[in-house]
């Protein structure tokens, strides 16, 4: 079976719809669970429904979609999983505790810490949970982005005599080699050689790709690079990924370069800057669509007149309805010509390149941003629409989500960029001086990851904060007889001694530093932990705590997962796993742990129990590395 995985591309996407359709059936099955068995005050704790919930205002936005907004005042410190384009149900909780759920969907518009707009199916719906008491939403099972990607693998299978069919093969099969055109190389004194190097394999793709980014080495410059020089050459390109929060973050930076971006979807961080390239903002700025909002409220109000009166006045209505809806129409087409004919880079995840706005549309490149954390049916929804692709991520860092562990195990895990790396490495541009760390810190990834090719940039290869510190801290809890938890599937773990412990060292840290320079400086701090339960527990110490109380603005608590992409001047990780029989669970995913240990710009902490980590091959030599020094490896 893997010798025919490897060789056709039809059996390798046939088994994609297999073990995507498990994650589909497992995925469903849990959300049933969740619904029927977690208790509300479960789900608002893992970020899955907000309980107490206010209905306030509806209105029509720029869309003429009926929208709510909801907001909530409870537990808005803990962050929640509701952002743009996920569906939710909403819920009442009575005085006996028994949820009853309302028999529609919405669909989140925008969402912020404390409150969220939700597209709503009618007004009924809307009157139902503004008049509701005890009113919670959470959450629904997202049937849509299935769909998207199952519709996908079937087309791209399909695919014969076709720009999808030829790009299929070349992908994921062995045969085809993918080519490249002869072109002078272009000199971008602004970038180091490698990052040029990979601007300039990106110009010279006639079918793929891939831009290899390491921690620290300027994968977004480069990428807005290639995307820049790109459009000298082409009108318009379509750029993509994974995550909302990486859709923001590449195109705030084309913005920032000058290119007219039109982003599908709301962004996750909402200010000015970043909604003025929203397409809904773009819409409803259109000089058109004052006329155009006109129409439709006089539609509205004429709608409900439509069964009152004489035959004659009845169609009389129903004739300027008809000629109001037809230059509605109109007005819509105008302003959607214009608005995509205008921009340089069309941008949405890759489930939102499905949308009805994009039907039709063709790009001469698709890029794909962070395409190392995307399922691999994911990409091919948005692949359908380009003439070649660009892919840009790191698959050594962090892996797609997947909740079937059979389906992961099956190869779901394995993306379309790891494919192609393994089948093609020529078309592979690895970026290896890194701006980032210090070059300790850097050197141990390097090794163990990236066959001892990263390089630190003379300017930060000695940075840090005090003298005579040593960058790399492992404070080994083995003497101290520190005992994991287990508080449930989705937390996982939790070690209270440890993260007190690591409380305790941070505060002696920020003394070290002395509290004055750090505020003046403005020195940040991140707190990593893989386990969400630990995380919850180091954020609720931390607030309660009137030593760390002056620092709290510079001072981050997250997951490995939610320090992606990010970096601070100190970081500190509590390993959490302490048992007697060397067990480590999901720490034996290394891409994670890459993530975690290459987030630290000056100084990086680690709290662990060596004995238990130890049994790792992995956490064995990164002790030793520690131990002795930071000598080459």
């Amino acid at each position: 079976m893997n010798e025919q995985r490897t060789n056709s591309p039809l059996l390798h996407l046939q088994r994609q719809q297999l073990l995507l359709r498990m994650e589909y059936e497992y995925e469903k099955e849990e959300f049933r669970r969740q619904t029927e068995v977690m208790g509300v005050a479960r789900k608002v704790k893992r970020g899955l429904a907000w309980y107490p919930a206010q209905a306030g205002r509806s209105y029509y936005n720029s869309l003429n979609q009926l929208v709510v907004e909801i907001t909530r005042s409870e537990d808005s410190d803990i962050e929640h999983c509701f952002e743009y384009g996920r569906p939710v149900v909403f819920f009442r909780q009575s005085a006996d505790g028994s949820i009853s759920y309302y028999n529609f969907q919405g669909s989140v518009s925008y969402a912020d810490d404390t409150r969220m707009v939700v597209v709503m199916p009618g007004a009924v719906a809307v009157a139902d949970v503004q008049g509701a008491d005890r009113l919670g939403v959470q959450l629904y099972f997202d049937e849509t982005s299935y769909r998207a990607m199952f519709e996908a693998l079937e087309e791209t299978l399909r695919a014969k005599g076709n720009r999808l069919g030829e790009l299929r093969d070349i992908l994921l099969g062995n045969n085809q080699k993918p080519g490249f055109r002869e072109l002078y190389p272009v000199r971008f004194p602004w970038l180091n050689s490698t990052q040029e190097t990979a601007v300039n394999r990106v110009l010279c793709a006639r079918d793929v790709a891939i831009v290899h980014g390491p921690p620290g080495t300027g994968k977004t410059t480069t990428l807005v690079e290639a995307i820049y020089e790109t459009l000298h050459r082409e009108p318009q390109v379509l750029v993509c990924a994974q995550s909302n929060m990486a859709v923001d973050w590449i195109s705030e930076k084309l913005v920032d370069r000058g290119v007219n971006v039109l982003r599908i979807g709301n962004p996750t961080r909402v200010n000015d800057k970043m909604l003025s390239f929203t397409y809904e903002r773009r819409f409803e700025n259109h000089p058109l669509y004052p006329e155009l909002w006109s129409i439709r409220k006089e539609l509205r109000q004429l709608s409900g007149k439509g069964r009152r009166g004489s035959y004659e006045e009845r169609e009389s209505l129903r004739s300027r309805m008809s000629r109001l809806r037809d230059r509605a129409t109109a007005i819509e087409v105008q302003i959607n010509a214009e608005l995509f004919d205008s921009a340089h880079v069309i941008a949405s995840t890759l489930v939102s390149s499905n949308h009805r706005l994009l039907n039709g549309r063709r790009f001469g490149t698709l890029f794909i941003d962070e395409a190392a954390q995307a399922l691999e049916a994911a990409c091919w929804i948005a692949i359908r629409k380009a003439d070649r692709v660009i892919l840009a991520g790191d698959h050594c860092q962090l892996p797609p989500t997947i909740k079937c562990y059979d389906a992961a195990r099956g190869g779901l895990e394995r993306t379309l960029m790891e494919e192609v790396v393994a089948r093609h490495p020529a078309v592979v541009s690895l970026l290896k001086v890194q701006y980032r760390m210090n070059e300790a810190i850097m050197r141990f990834s390097s090794s163990w990851f990236y066959d001892g090719e990263l390089e630190a940039a003379p300017e930060v290869r000695h940075r840090g904060i005090l003298d005579w510190d040593t960058p790399i801290t492992w404070i080994d809890t083995s003497e101290m007889e520190f005992k994991e938890e287990f508080v449930g599937e989705s937390f996982g773990r939790i070690n209270k001694s440890e993260a007190d412990l690591l409380l305790a060292e941070l505060e002696a840290y920020i003394n070290r530093i002395g509290g004055h320079r750090i505020l003046e400086e403005r020195i940040d701090f991140g707190i990593i932990s893989p386990y969400k339960a630990q995380v919850q527990y180091l954020r609720s110490k931390i607030r309660s705590s009137a030593a760390l109380r002056p620092y709290r603005s510079l001072l981050t608590v997250n997951t490995v997962d939610g320090f992606q992409g990010q970096e601070r001047d100190v970081i500190f990780i509590s390993m959490v796993r302490a048992n007697e029989e060397g067990q480590i669970g999901f720490l034996g995913d290394l891409r994670r742990m890459n993530v975690a240990i290459t987030r630290a710009r000056m100084k990086l902490v680690i709290l662990g129990e060596a004995e238990t980590l130890g049994h790792h091959a992995f956490y064995k030599k990164l002790l030793e590395y520690i131990e002795r020094g930071l000598c080459q490896l």
